[in-house]
């Protein structure tokens, strides 16, 4: 399969969910209504939990252009869970940053992912 080169211009959306540890605020790019890139940043600057959730937004972004489904990322990464859930009263239940992903590719304003 081909890789789809990254426009210089993108359109995106960017998320917040909250997980354990914060806020994880994940931007989602398109091009011809399809989603090609996703990139993480948790709330606070630095440290391991931020690193990882950088190496898995590109590792999601390279994926996504080579044609992996968007719904293989989000049955993926869905329900993982951390020692440290978001279960806050009247907010969402997230799991872990990696199900903070799927929240937001699920729900990303692009594809309709069921």
């Amino acid at each position: 399969m081909q890789k789809v080169q990254r426009p210089k211009i993108i359109r995106s959306i960017s998320r917040e969910v909250k997980v354990g540890c914060g806020s994880l605020f994940v931007r989602i790019g398109e091009t011809d209504g399809k989603v090609i890139e996703v990139i993480a940043t948790l709330g606070r600057a630095g440290g391991c939990a931020s690193a990882q959730n950088e190496a898995l937004g590109r590792a999601i972004s390279l994926g996504l252009r080579y044609g992996v489904p968007l719904e293989e990322y989000v049955e993926q990464l869905e329900d993982i869970r951390c020692p440290t859930p978001h279960m806050f009263p009247r907010e969402e239940l997230c799991l872990s940053c990696a199900d903070g992903f799927a929240i937001a590719l699920r729900e990303n304003g692009f594809e309709k992912i069921s």
